[in-house]
């Protein structure tokens, strides 16, 4: 008797167009791998992770693993000079919320490297809403819940954008 073929299936197709934003995951999860990091959401995350204070003068360079293993790793960090000393005595609660953040014992010791932290930049302000039209905002003055009205009243404002940018359309 004939042992069965192993098949490798390729991944089925989908003959669609497909965003960008859904196929950067995929591209984006094979090279944080290949430079140690398990997610890339570490990196996206880090501010959450581990608060705005720390993340401010801290950033994770990759999580080194034991061969054949997905826990007890060494989380890298690069740590702004003079700030290193006070991440080092709070190493123990950074692997805690990294160990939290996966769900399970990934990260066993943090090695710290002094350096320049690349900060993100800061977000552009909102530019502020036109003014709600006069025959409106007549219309929502009755609603009783104040988040509904404001919800309400910004998209309004949306909606009136463009008829005062245009001019008013008959």
């Amino acid at each position: 008797m004939s042992k069965p073929r192993a098949t490798t299936e390729e991944p089925k197709r989908s003959n669609r167009l497909r965003p960008v934003a859904e196929l950067v995951p995929d591209v984006g999860r094979v090279a944080f791998r290949k430079f140690g990091f398990v997610q890339s959401a570490v990196v996206r995350r880090w501010s959450e992770i581990v608060g705005e204070r720390y993340a401010g003068v801290s950033a994770p360079e990759s999580i080194r693993f034991p061969r054949g293993e997905r826990a007890n790793g060494v989380l890298n960090l690069v740590v702004q000079g003079a700030h290193a000393p006070m991440m080092m005595h709070i190493a123990p609660e950074i692997m805690e919320r990294v160990n939290r953040f996966f769900g399970y014992p990934a990260v066993a010791r943090v090695a710290i490297r002094q350096g320049e932290v690349a900060r993100a930049p800061a977000p552009a302000p909102k530019p502020e809403p036109a003014p709600v039209p006069v025959e409106m905002g007549e219309s929502l003055r009755g609603i009783a819940d104040p988040e509904l009205r404001a919800v309400l009243e910004g998209l309004a404002a949306g909606v009136a954008m463009p008829v005062l940018k245009l001019g008013k359309i008959d």
